[in-house]
């Protein structure tokens, strides 16, 4: 022992052993500091947050198109920019930023496409890294890499609209278990010091107590990573506006018609105003195509273009020269549903990554709600596409098998549904190929033979790198760093800057900024963290656009910001904003994209939808006819974002099956007590016409001498009559009990004189459907996902292996089958009496 202790002492304090020990430590240091560093860096916090910016008024939409106007040959735009989505205003930013004179029109409103309806993630995209490692893909493992490095970006420039969002990966395989960590965690090293925070495991009992509605049976554990997430509509509206404050000139519901073309290459193009169908051409030295799904019309165009500078319009259609182009865009849609907040936590998502037929889905919080969806499928080319029913039922089986069976996933919880459609491109020089190969799996940047240059593919959070790289072909394809002169405009003219470009709303923002709102306005707290969170600094612009009110009307503290729905806090000042500042010019432009009432809850935005006419026609000058307009076009919307055109018709039913207008002056409110009398005439008529050709009476239902009420089996309420329909199909294919099955009681009403019936047959399980197919009702829905929704509703009412029901037994799962599968029915609109208060639509489940 005498010989070791000086022995390991001399050796423990060697000049070697402590360089290793130095070297460990500085090590560690390194890393530990790196690591506290590591992560998004929020802005910091000033008392800049505490008041009002300086105010900026754009200029307005009849003013841009003015400027359009003035355009000529001797004095072009440099770039004409068509596509108001992500990838045409993220260049237009570009390109203005750059000092370029830059012209955008969008043929709808900005980002009423693809832009408005994604997943609403700034994400790399973990399952392309899966794809990229386990294909040996450069290209997928580039796409990963720089997609990584754009999601920082975008949490610098536009902090307000985007956050990281811890995303959940459940596993139900230990084996999966490592595989998954050793994935996010190649994830995080991809993207090196873009990353937000390190991915992490969970044990059983932590992913319970972070996700409480997950499914325990067979939980191993999770791997939590991180990306980010935005309100995608929000973020496009920065983007145009803050293009327009660097001098660029927008137009929404501008459409390009015609190009004309000099020397064989574009220089304009023929554009018409869809608001009141004037048409003028439009000057520009390049043009870029920026319409994702739609950029082959826009190609087939250019291909036809005339050479007289006028653009004017073929006389017919076989004056039209034919187009020589092919179509390089396959599109795919993705459809995603809006549930309410209670099917998962406010800061935690989740990604199955192992559906039934291998496509992804994501379970996202999102701005009070839960997004679930999937991408990648093949679609049509359409303006506004329907979620498939067959879809938004796929996506809720899903759903089931990963949340916890005391929950009931109901088909009456889908508050919206809505389908986008993502451009895959293929490389013109692979045109004929069949199939998805020669599909380029990012974006793609095309000059056709007329000089326009494509730029297509890509995702959001690539946005701005495309529109870079865009910009940066386009000042060479047009040679815009000189002037028509010839003169150089130096070399700023071919450098991007929006890496550093902070959109609007962005410089005077803190995330402590609502607190200031509060104080200064009395609004509600989750009103003001809505302003600060889609406006930014500007929010105090919508504040001071909202009226004060007093919500109690006894004199209380005088309130701002009066909600257009009392579970969304989205205010009147907003729809304001929207019109003045923000180029909205229909009603469909606040409640889909300024604010995001549609997606969160297509009924609460039919609901909404009178007073946000109302507000818009006192801004705009619209006549009654013209409201009228606008609240039927937006409720066809509306039937395109999962509302049933038969619950706005049972809602409204008394007022002409759509909502009323709100009347403004004596002579509106005349014609709109006209129109209702009329309706009530002509509805006595009817109704009096029917009751005495029937001969029918009234006999109510009386046991004991008190009316007899049927059982409720479930919050699903029974049509009047549907129970008598529902008994006779049971009695068609009931035999009498088996001794093991109790006799079935139920209050009802045959078909005769009104009497207590007692049932004492059953019926085979297996026979459900088929006695189902025999009341109306249930007999539309396909037999596919009936029998899904049927296994489901047996399984979850503790009947699974039973071989026989009676009769309340299918009774309930009647009950249940219709709670999850139809939407509950709508409270009637009657503007002449007052209702008692419903419950809400989100808290009832009560969706689309």
């Amino acid at each position: 022992m005498p010989v070791v202790l000086p022995t390991l002492r001399s050796r423990l304090l060697s000049r070697r052993a402590l360089i290793y020990a130095s070297s460990s430590l500085l090590v560690g240091s390194g890393i530990t500091v790196y690591y506290l560093n590591s992560g998004p860096s929020f802005p910091p916090s000033t008392k800049e947050s505490r008041r009002p910016p300086p105010p900026w008024t754009p200029p307005s939409r009849f003013d841009n198109l003015r400027s359009l106007k003035a355009s000529s040959q001797q004095e072009p735009f440099d770039l004409l920019i068509v596509g108001g989505g992500a990838t045409g205003s993220g260049a237009a930013l570009d390109a203005a930023s750059r000092g370029l004179k830059v012209a955008l029109v969008e043929r709808d409103d900005f980002a009423a496409g693809t832009s408005s309806k994604s997943t609403k993630l700034v994400h790399g995209g973990v399952r392309y890294l899966q794809k990229a490692i386990m294909e040996l893909d450069r290209e997928q493992w580039a796409l990963v890499k720089e997609a990584l490095k754009e999601r920082k970006v975008f949490l610098h420039t536009a902090p307000y609209l985007s956050h990281m969002l811890p995303i959940m990966l459940p596993v139900y395989n230990i084996i999966q278990l490592p595989y998954y960590f050793a994935g996010c965690k190649m994830y995080d090293i991809l993207a090196g010091s873009e990353n937000m925070s390190s991915s992490y495991m969970m044990s059983k009992s932590q992913a319970l107590e972070t996700f409480p509605m997950l499914k325990q049976e067979g939980l191993v554990g999770a791997v939590v990573y991180y990306d980010g997430q935005h309100n995608d509509s929000r973020m496009n509206t920065a983007l145009v506006m803050s293009a327009v404050k660097h001098g660029a000139v927008v137009a929404n519901y501008t459409e390009v018609v015609s190009f004309y073309k000099s020397d064989e290459k574009l220089k304009g193009a023929r554009v018409r105003d869809e608001l009141t169908g004037e048409e003028f051409v439009v000057h520009a030295r390049g043009i870029i195509n920026a319409t994702g799904p739609f950029s082959d019309a826009l190609l087939h165009l250019s291909s036809q273009a005339s050479t007289d500078a006028a653009c004017p319009k073929p006389t017919s259609l076989s004056a039209t020269p034919a187009s020589q182009h092919k179509n390089i865009v396959a599109p795919s849609s993705g459809i995603h549903i809006t549930l309410p907040n209670y099917y998962a936590p406010k800061t935690m998502g989740l990604l199955d990554p192992a559906t039934s037929d291998g496509r992804v889905i994501f379970f996202l919080p999102w701005q009070g709600g839960v997004i679930a969806g999937t991408t990648d499928a093949p679609a049509p080319l359409e303006k506004d596409p329907i979620a498939p029913e067959e879809e938004i039922r796929w996506v809720l089986e899903e759903v089931r098998h990963y949340l916890s069976p005391d929950i009931k996933v109901r088909r009456g919880d889908v508050l919206s549904a809505w389908s986008g459609l993502r451009p895959l491109v293929r490389d013109p020089k692979n045109v004929e190929t069949s199939g998805t190969a020669g599909l380029v799996r990012s974006h793609m940047i095309y000059v056709d033979p007329q000089g326009m240059l494509t730029i297509a593919g890509g995702k959001w959070t690539t946005y701005r790198a495309m529109a870079e790289e865009g910009i940066n072909c386009a000042v060479k394809e047009f040679n815009l760093r000189y002037d028509l002169s010839g003169n150089d405009r130096g070399s700023p003219i071919e450098k991007c800057i929006t890496e550093d470009v902070r959109l609007v709303g962005s410089d005077h923002w803190g995330r402590n900024m609502f607190i200031g709102l509060i104080q200064r306005y009395g609004l509600d707290t989750e009103v003001a963290k809505h302003l600060s969170e889609s406006y930014g600094d500007r929010a105090w612009t919508v504040c001071d656009l909202a009226e004060q009110y007093d919500e109690t009307d006894d004199g209380g503290w005088p309130l701002h910001g009066k909600r257009l729905c009392d579970l969304y806090p989205y205010i009147e000042a907003e729809v304001r904003y929207a019109v003045e500042h923000e180029y909205a010019v229909k009603a469909t432009d606040v409640l889909a994209r300024r604010t995001r009432l549609t997606f969160l809850n297509a009924q609460a935005a039919l609901d909404a939808l009178p007073r946000v006419v109302d507000i818009m026609a006192f801004h705009l000058g619209w006549d009654l006819a013209r409201k009228k307009q606008e609240i039927r076009s937006t409720v066809k919307f509306l039937e395109s974002m999962g509302l049933k055109r038969e619950v706005v018709d049972a809602q409204y039913k008394n007022v002409g099956g759509l909502p009323e207008p709100i009347p403004r002056g004596w002579r509106q409110t005349l014609v709109i007590e006209s129109e209702r009398s009329l309706r009530r005439v002509l509805s006595f008529i009817s109704t009096g016409w029917e009751f005495f050709s029937s001969g029918a009476k009234y006999e109510p239902v009386v046991i004991d001498g008190w009316p007899a009420v049927p059982p409720v089996y479930s919050r699903a309420k029974f049509e009047k009559g549907e129970l008598v329909a529902l008994r006779n199909a049971f009695e068609a294919f009931a035999t009498e009990a088996s001794p093991n099955v109790a006799p079935s009681h139920i209050y009802t009403s045959a078909p005769s004189p009104t009497t207590v019936m007692l049932s004492t047959k059953s019926l085979p399980i297996s026979q459900v459907i088929q006695v189902l197919r025999k009341v109306p009702g249930y007999q539309e829905m396909s037999a596919s996902g009936l029998n899904k929704d049927l296994d489901y509703v047996i399984e979850e009412a503790g009947f699974k292996g039973r071989k026989e029901i009676g009769f309340e037994e299918f009774v309930e799962i009647c009950g249940d089958l219709k709670e999850i599968t139809f939407a509950p029915a709508q409270v009637t609109h009657d503007s002449s009496r007052k209702h008692r208060k419903a419950i809400p639509v989100e808290k009832s489940g009560g969706g689309v």
